[in-house]
Order: C-alpha cells, then sequence, then structure tokens
C-alpha cells in the first residue's frame, strides 16, 4: 500500500472515531500522542484530510457509521475542494482532480455535479440572517480564516519589528489590525495581551461600532459592565478604548475568569470587578449603575465554523432555539442594570437570523429600549468570522 492510501485510511480511522465532543484539533493531538509512529508530514497531511472532510461532507447515518467505501471518497473530494495547488495525495490517487485543483469553487462544484453540490455544506438556508450571500457563505467554508492580531496602543512599531525579525509575513489591516496565517506561532515572538491582542477581525470591529454609536466623550465615572466575559477579550479592548473606564465583569465558569484574570495582569487592568454569575438563571437586578452593558450572548459560534468546521458537521439545528430562549433570559437579567440614557450592547458571532435580528426585536419589545444600531459583520468576506451586534439606548 502506497503511503498516499495509508493517509487516506488513517483519515477515514480517525473520523470513525471522533465523535465531535471535545475541539477536533484537541482530539488529532492526542491520537498522535498515543501513535507516534506519524512523523510531522504524516501529520499534516493526515490534517488536511480530515479537516476539508467536515469542511464540505454534510452529516448522514450513513457517515456517523462510517462505512469506509463511501467515506474514502468523500475525503478526496474534500481535499480537491479545499486545495488551490496541486498536491501529492490528489496527484496519486485522483490525478484528474490534480490537474484542474486550480479552478474556483464554482467550476470545481460543476465537475462534481450533479453528485455533489456547495449547499450540502450549509443546508440550513432559510435560518440566515438578512444580508449573508448564501453562495459566497458556503463557499467560505473551504478556507481556513485568518489569524488577526489586535495591536494594542503604542506597540505598533514593537509588533511590527518583531513579526519582521522572526521572518513572520503579515498583512497590515489597520494601524491596530495585522492578519498572519492562521498556523502562525507567535506566542514566543510577542507579548500577547501586552503588546497584541489575538482577536478576530469582526471582533475588533466591534470596538469601532460601540464607539461611534456612543460617542467618543466619557466622563470619569464611566462605568462598563462586560456581563459574558469569557477570556476578556473585548473588555481589553474596551480599556484600550478608553483607560478611563470602570470596568466590571463576569462569567458563570469560574475557570474562564480565572484566564481572564490572567490576561488582564499581562494587559496592565488593575482597576477592575468581577464576579461569577449564570445570568441565565438568575436577575442581577440589584446592579443599577452602569452607563454600558455588553453582552456577547453564549450562541451557536455559527460565524466561527470555517475555523472549527466539526462544529458544522455535528450541529443539531434545534440547538438554535435553545440558545434563544438563554439569551432571552440573560438579556432580561442584565438589561434593569443600565442607568437611564446608558447604552446595552447585544453581540453574537452567529450568523442564524433567531439569535441575531429577531432577539433584536425581542430586546425593542420587551425591555423599552430605543435600538441605535445593528449590524451584521460578514467576515466570511474578509476571511475572519462573522458576528451580529446591536446597540440600544435605555430612555433619560
Amino acid at each position: 500500500m502506497s503511503r498516499f492510501h495509508s493517509y487516506l485510511n488513517s483519515a477515514a480511522k480517525i473520523l470513525s472515531l471522533y465523535k465531535g465532543n471535545e475541539p477536533f484539533a484537541l482530539f488529532l493531538k492526542k491520537y498522535f500522542a498515543q501513535n507516534k509512529k506519524f512523523g510531522a508530514k504524516d501529520r499534516k497531511q493526515i490534517n488536511q484530510l480530515c479537516y476539508g472532510y467536515f469542511r464540505t461532507t454534510p452529516r448522514s447515518p450513513e457517515n456517523d457509521n462510517m462505512i469506509l467505501s463511501g467515506i474514502e471518497e468523500e475525503i478526496l473530494r474534500g481535499l480537491f475542494l479545499c486545495s488551490t495547488e496541486k498536491n501529492d495525495i490528489l496527484d496519486q490517487l485522483r490525478p484528474g482532480w490534480n490537474e484542474i485543483v486550480n479552478l474556483s469553487p464554482k467550476e470545481k462544484e460543476a465537475v462534481l455535479n450533479p453528485r455533489y453540490s456547495f449547499s450540502q455544506i450549509f443546508p440550513w438556508k432559510d435560518e440566515l440572517s438578512n444580508g449573508i450571500d448564501y453562495e459566497k457563505f458556503c463557499e467560505s467554508f473551504l478556507i481556513q480564516p485568518d489569524l488577526f492580531l489586535r495591536i494594542r496602543p503604542g506597540f505598533a512599531q514593537a509588533v511590527t519589528k518583531k513579526l519582521e525579525d522572526a521572518g513572520i509575513r503579515f498583512e497590515i489591516i489597520s494601524d491596530s489590525c495585522f492578519a498572519l496565517a492562521n498556523t502562525t506561532k507567535i506566542v514566543s515572538v510577542i507579548g500577547l495581551d501586552k503588546e497584541a491582542v489575538v482577536q478576530d477581525y469582526s471582533s475588533q470591529q466591534t470596538g469601532r461600532i460601540i464607539q461611534l454609536a456612543t460617542g467618543n466623550g466619557r466622563p470619569a465615572s464611566f462605568r462598563v459592565w462586560d456581563c459574558c466575559a469569557g477570556s476578556g477579550g473585548k473588555s481589553i479592548m474596551l480599556y484600550d478604548l478608553n483607560p478611563g473606564i470602570h470596568l466590571t465583569v463576569s462569567d458563570k465558569r469560574e475557570s474562564i475568569l480565572i484566564n481572564l484574570r490572567n490576561r488582564f495582569d499581562k494587559a496592565g487592568i488593575k482597576n477592575y470587578q468581577s464576579f461569577i454569575a449564570d445570568l441565565s438563571r438568575h436577575s442581577e437586578m440589584a446592579r443599577k449603575n452602569f452607563d454600558l452593558i455588553i453582552a456577547d450572548v453564549p450562541c451557536t459560534g455559527s460565524g466561527t465554523w470555517s475555523r472549527t468546521p466539526e462544529q458544522l458537521y455535528f450541529f443539531e439545528p434545534g440547538a438554535i432555539n435553545e440558545y434563544a430562549v438563554v439569551q432571552k433570559k440573560i438579556v432580561l437579567s442584565v438589561a434593569g442594570s443600565l442607568k437611564p440614557g446608558g447604552y446595552f450592547v447585544y453581540i453574537t458571532c452567529s450568523v442564524f437570523k433567531k439569535e441575531n435580528e429577531e432577539a433584536a426585536d425581542f430586546i425593542k419589545l420587551n425591555t423599552g429600549m430605543q435600538l441605535v444600531r445593528m449590524e451584521l459583520l460578514k467576515g466570511f468576506e474578509m476571511k475572519a468570522d462573522s458576528m451580529f451586534i446591536a446597540i440600544f439606548r435605555k430612555a433619560l
């Protein structure tokens, strides 16, 4: 058996073992650690085959049972669709495809027609938010998004020099946003969280939109609550936009807040409060003293699935309604903590209208707040994540 057939068989075996219970990257790391016969090149080839499969193959009972006589063809099809340059595996196993691998996605779809359509990649077209180009969105799953850095104030020159000295290629998107290849190793190159923050392009844009919608002037006592703070990326961004804010952060997971505190320490953020709270289960109505509340709510994460296509593969559409219920509970739990005249920012990394526009309608109808601005950030046009943001203001 050629090593290329061996790669294909190994990928099929790995896919048969993976059940979607953890990030696929972590699963692969553990698998290769237990099977040390695979060298670096072997791991890279198998990795490419597996991710191509997740990017292009709809889940079905047959695939769940992993009938290998069928899945091998689908793995190769995924490699063909996701490749832009000739490669050894296709050259040996599907030479006809290898010769035309540089065709556009639509041309490749025509080659595979009628056996395959890009609509199979994302079958929930009717659930999408308004304004999404369905064809472009489906094609975006063929490409791994970039790694984005948000350069912190005063560190642009230092970060630029360090990246150049390390021979790392990067694209300057703006004065504070650099794009790098997703596989770039930067941990030992720059001071993460001190000099720059790993933050997706669309996530960075939420800061700009908040500034535009709420105005640049800030009183000395401006109080901000990041109520679903996660690891704190947006809080660090808000601090950089206005270091004088009084910052409160919360999350339901203590482990996440520990990570946040470590990041804040590196970022030099000392003046803040933090607490653990599951805001979908109880109200924080007593905290009525915030000028700005940011609710980057739990969601399907569908705007990030081109980074983690295994989540696309294992997605159950019933989760949309489940998340929508949680999002509404969080909104109602925290909205009363806003001062009159204050701003409420609702954010998801979802492309589903039930989590986005329909959630914004719910907020207007049930909180009495006025919609100031609403925007779908179509990151798939920028090799980035897609997000949704809606900003409301409470009456004076």
